[in-house]
């Protein structure tokens, strides 16, 4: 064996054993897209070395080249190796043997060559550690951090972070940063206020919470219902036919109830120009694709996914399907502000779950 490899690597006149590490060198740039094999013969032979040249370096004219700027840092070269297979981005939770958790919960799944669940797929822990120290930036100062500490950071470090003022309770609305925390406190009106004027803040207090409970009532009454189905459902983007395009949101099909059904949403409500608007908003219509015998009518709400962290105010909208009326009236998301908004905007997908209750007659 050691002669062959000898032979393999000895070609060139004048040269000496340390040619091996010349040879694996040209394997290394052949393997990461380097010379051609015609090349790489050419240099074994000793074309185009000159006398006072190196015979452990390739010539100038055959080295990699690659164009300034193109590498990257190593960061961004992981992120391509490490994202999830099925919806490509870097896993949030845990992480099999090929793909991430939520993405065993899309619709439809990836077409694999084999069967794949959590009940057969390993833990890839490696992975999970690897992504679990990459860089990303924080949302609030900007800084970068691993993103196991990310959390931490937000919640406790940061003194960027978005804060309300301790008195909130009694009507305070303040939203801020966490350094400006102390200085607003010190000058708050809120404490000095007469009990009159308190009664009045806390009876809107009041009727704020009146309303929430009686959403949480009516959704625990749909609890109760025979017909309850579930699912995940994930947005993807696309662009309209028109001279102006315009950016919409569709899934893919699903069955809930033995029913196909398919989710649209818009931004802005289709408004021709809205990058000429800071404030953004989503509205969405469930379109049943399914052909029935008698209209069913239906109670249905969008919440956030269990892998998401957008924040959603839970509605319940009411519509009876038939052939004639599949279609729901487009409805806001309730999402709680225009920040929340961008962020869906910002990623690839958005991926949310649906519960549809079947009334009963």
């Amino acid at each position: 064996m050691e002669e062959r490899g000898e032979v393999g690597v000895a070609a060139a006149p004048g040269s000496s054993g340390g040619l091996g590490v010349g040879a694996v060198g040209a394997a290394l740039e052949t393997v990461v897209g380097g010379p051609s094999m015609q090349e790489e013969v050419g240099f074994r032979r000793g074309e185009g070395l000159g006398p006072d040249s190196d015979p452990d370096e390739p010539p100038p004219k055959k080295r990699m080249r690659l164009p300034e700027g193109e590498s990257g840092k190593l960061e961004e070269r992981l992120y391509s190796v490490l994202c999830c297979t099925v919806c490509l981005d870097l896993p949030k939770a845990s992480v099999y043997q090929v793909n991430c958790a939520p993405s065993f919960s899309l619709h439809p799944p990836p077409p694999p060559r084999c069967e794949i669940t959590k009940s057969l797929c390993c833990r890839n822990l490696a992975v999970e550690k690897a992504v679990s120290e990459l860089p990303t930036d924080c949302p609030f100062c900007l800084k970068q951090f691993p993103r196991s500490s990310l959390e931490r950071h937000q919640k406790e470090e940061c003194q960027d972070r978005v804060t309300q003022c301790k008195y909130k309770r009694i009507g305070c609305p303040w939203k801020g940063p966490f350094h400006e925390l102390p200085a607003h406190e010190e000058e708050c009106c809120h404490p000095t206020k007469t009990g009159t004027e308190l009664m009045g803040i806390l009876g809107e207090m009041d009727q704020s919470h009146s309303r929430e409970l009686t959403l949480y009532n009516s959704i625990f009454s749909l609890l109760c219902y025979e017909k309850i189905g579930f699912t995940e459902v994930q947005f993807r983007p696309y662009r309209t036919d028109d001279f102006i395009t315009r950016l919409y949101y569709e899934s893919p099909r699903f069955t809930v109830l033995n029913q196909t059904w398919v989710l649209k949403a818009r931004v802005n409500d289709s408004e021709r120009n809205p990058n000429l608007s800071c404030k953004r908003t989503l509205s969405f219509q469930l379109i049943l694709k399914s052909k029935v015998n008698s209209a069913i009518e239906c109670s249905f709400l969008l919440l956030k996914g269990p892998y998401d962290d957008v924040r959603i105010k839970p509605v319940i909208h009411h519509h009876a399907f038939s052939n004639d009326t599949n279609e729901t009236d487009y409805v806001p998301l309730p999402i709680t502000d225009s920040v929340e908004c961008n962020k869906l905007l910002a990623a690839k997908n958005i991926n949310l779950r649906l519960f549809i209750f079947q009334i009963q007659k």
